[in-house]
Formats: C-alpha cells, sequence, structure tokens
C-alpha cells in the first residue's frame, strides 16, 4: 500500500502534467521558494480552503 507521500507525489505529477510548460515552471519555482509557500499557506483564502479540506466551518 502507499504511504502518503507517494500519492501526494502522484496526484502532483498528474495535476502538473494538464498544466502547459510555462505555468509547469511557476508551480515548480513557487514550490521550491520555501517564503513563498508559506506566505500562500498563510493568507486567509488558503485558511479558509484547509478548513473546508478539513470538514471545518
Amino acid at each position: 500500500m502507499q504511504n502518503n507521500a507517494e500519492r501526494n507525489q502522484q496526484l502532483l505529477e498528474t495535476l502538473m502534467k494538464q498544466l502547459s510548460p510555462a505555468d509547469q515552471k511557476r508551480v515548480e519555482a513557487l514550490l521550491s521558494d520555501k517564503k513563498a509557500c508559506q506566505q500562500i499557506l498563510n493568507s486567509p483564502e488558503a485558511q479558509k480552503l484547509m478548513r473546508e479540506f478539513m470538514g471545518g466551518k
């Protein structure tokens, strides 16, 4: 059985294949920038989405 990290990696690869090459580069640049990732994850919009995904309101 696959662990979460493997499933997440497969999901990321599947989603990336659906993007244009230019968008793939933008996403890769974003994911490699820890500060930018933190800023996004700490945004009110991202916090709201995470609560909704976890079943909260």
